[in-house]
C-alpha cells in the first residue's frame, strides 16, 4: 500500500533535510574567515601546496610560488614559523606592513582583509603561521560570484520543495473535495455507488475509506428504498382494511335495524384486525427506537414464558422445550420475548396436531443458537429469500396474519447483532434459527 503517512512524512524530512543544507550552507557564509579560507580558490589549498614545496624543493621555490599566486589573484602572503620569525620574504612589503599598523593604531579601515591560518606539516611536524591579505574590490568580485552557487542552490532547493509539497496537498485535497461531494449526494439522496469509484482504486488510506464510504452509502441508500418500501407496503396493507371498515359502514346505514345487528360484529371484526396490524407496525418500529441499555437474559426462564403464553392460545397443541441449563446473554428481554414468540405464534398457524413444536437452545461457541421447528408443510424453496420481510407471505398461505412477525423476530436479531435463519427442516417441516453473540455488539440497523 502507498501510504499516504508515509508521503506526508517524505515531505517533511524532505523539508527538514533542506532547511537543515541551507543551515549549514548559510552559517559557513556568515562565518566569512572560515569560508574565505575554504572557498577562495587562491587561498583555498595554499598552506599545503606552500608546504610541501617548501620542505621539498626550498626556500626559493616556495617563494616563486608566493609571487605566483600574488600575480594571478593579488593576494599578499606572509609566513611566520613558531618564534614569529619569517620563514620566506613573502610577498607584503615592509612599508606596507608600516602602512597597516598606523590604520590599525588609528582604528581606520584597512584597504584588504586580514587572514590567518596555521597550518602544520604531516611529514615534518613543523607549525607554520600564514597571513593572508585580499583587497577589497577583489573580494567583493570573489563574493559576488561565490554567491551564485548557495543562491542557485537555495532557489532550486524552494522550487524542488514547492513542487513536491504541492502534489502532496493536491494528492489531499482533491480525495477530500470528491469525499465532500460523494457526501453531499448522500444527504441530498442522488448519491451514485460509481462516483467513488476511481478513488476507491487508491491503494493508499483514501481509497480504503472510499471503499468503507462505498460500503456506507450502498447501504444507506438500501436503508431508505426499504423504508419507502414500507410505507407503501404500510400504506397498502391499511387501505384494505379501512376500505372494508368503510363498506361496512356505509352498508350499515342503510340497512335495517335487523340487518344493522349482523354488521356490527363484522365491523367489531374490522376494527380488531386494523388495532392488530396497527401494533405489529408499531412493535417493528420500536426495535429500531430501543436504546436501552443491554442486562442479562435467562434464556431458560424466558423459553418457559414465551411456551406458558403460546400454550393460553393454542391448548391443544404440544410445545417441548430443550435447552442447556444455564442458558444466558447480554441483551433486551422484551425484545427477545417478543421475537420468540412471534416464532412461536407462526409455528402454531401450520404445525398440525398430534405433532409437537420444538423449542430449542443451545450454545454454540461464542454464540447461543435459539430455534423453533414446527411439522408444517414447510415453504417453497423460491420463497424462502423473501421470508422476513414487512408484509411479505408465501403465497397459498391461508394462515391469518400481516406477514410482519418473522420480520420483526429478524429485526431483533439484528439488534441483538446475530441473525435469523429461515429453511426448511430435512426431515420434514420448518425450522426457524435465531443466532445470537453473548455479547451484543449494539449495532442498530434500519428498515
Amino acid at each position: 500500500m502507498r501510504s499516504l503517512f508515509w508521503r506526508v512524512l517524505a515531505s517533511f524530512w524532505l523539508a527538514i533535510a533542506l532547511v537543515a543544507g541551507l543551515s549549514i550552507l548559510l552559517g559557513h557564509m556568515l562565518n566569512q574567515d572560515a569560508w574565505i579560507l575554504s572557498r577562495h580558490p587562491g587561498i583555498n589549498t595554499l598552506a599545503q601546496t606552500w608546504t610541501e614545496r617548501y620542505e621539498r624543493n626550498g626556500a626559493e621555490d616556495a617563494q616563486e610560488y608566493l609571487e605566483q599566486r600574488k600575480r594571478r589573484y593579488h593576494i599578499d602572503v606572509q609566513v611566520l614559523d613558531e618564534s614569529g620569525e619569517a620563514v620566506v620574504p613573502g610577498t607584503f612589503p615592509r612599508r606596507a606592513a608600516a602602512f597597516e599598523e598606523r590604520r590599525r593604531h588609528d582604528e581606520r579601515p584597512l584597504p584588504w582583509r586580514r587572514l590567518t591560518v596555521e597550518h602544520t606539516s604531516p611529514e615534518s611536524g613543523e607549525t607554520y603561521l600564514l597571513i593572508y591579505r585580499i583587497p577589497h574590490p577583489q573580494l567583493d568580485a570573489w563574493h559576488r560570484d561565490s554567491l551564485l552557487w548557495p543562491l542557485s542552490a537555495l532557489g532550486i532547493a524552494l522550487v524542488v520543495l514547492t513542487l513536491f509539497s504541492l502534489l502532496v496537498t493536491l494528492s489531499i485535497t482533491r480525495p477530500l473535495s470528491r469525499l465532500r461531494g460523494a457526501v453531499h449526494d448522500l444527504g441530498q439522496t442522488t448519491y451514485q455507488q460509481n462516483s467513488l469509484a476511481q478513488l476507491a482504486n487508491r491503494r493508499d488510506e483514501f481509497g480504503v475509506l472510499a471503499n468503507d464510504f462505498n460500503r456506507m452509502g450502498a447501504r444507506l441508500q438500501s436503508l431508505i428504498g426499504s423504508q419507502r418500501q414500507l410505507l407503501r407496503d404500510v400504506s397498502h396493507e391499511l387501505r384494505s382494511p379501512l376500505a372494508r371498515l368503510r363498506i361496512a359502514l356505509a352498508l350499515a346505514e342503510r340497512a335495517e335495524p335487523e340487518q344493522r345487528e349482523k354488521l356490527w360484529p363484522r365491523l367489531t371484526r374490522e376494527c380488531d384486525r386494523l388495532e392488530a396490524l396497527i401494533s405489529e407496525i408499531l412493535a417493528l418500529a420500536r426495535l429500531d427506537a430501543e436504546h436501552a441499555s443491554a442486562e442479562p437474559i435467562d434464556l431458560q426462564a424466558l423459553l418457559t414464558n414465551v411456551q406458558k403464553d403460546a400454550q393460553l392460545s393454542a391448548p391443544e397443541q404440544e410445545i417441548r422445550i430443550d435447552a442447556e441449563p444455564e442458558l444466558s446473554l447480554q441483551g433486551w428481554p422484551t425484545m427477545l420475548e417478543r421475537a420468540l414468540d412471534n416464532l412461536l405464534r407462526n409455528a402454531l398457524r401450520f404445525n398440525p396436531q398430534g405433532q409437537p413444536i420444538e423449542l430449542n437452545g443451545r450454545k454454540s461457541g461464542d454464540r447461543i443458537v435459539l430455534s423453533v421447528r414446527d411439522h408444517g408443510p414447510g415453504v417453497a424453496s423460491e420463497h424462502l429469500a423473501q421470508l422476513g420481510e414487512p408484509f411479505f407471505r408465501a403465497p397459498n398461505q391461508t394462515a391469518p396474519g400481516h406477514g410482519l412477525g418473522l420480520a420483526i423476530a429478524r429485526r431483533a436479531a439484528e439488534r441483538h447483532g446475530g441473525s435469523l435463519t429461515l429453511a426448511n427442516h430435512p426431515e420434514g417441516g420448518f425450522v426457524a434459527c435465531l443466532e445470537l453473540p453473548l455479547e451484543p455488539n449494539g449495532a442498530s440497523v434500519g428498515v
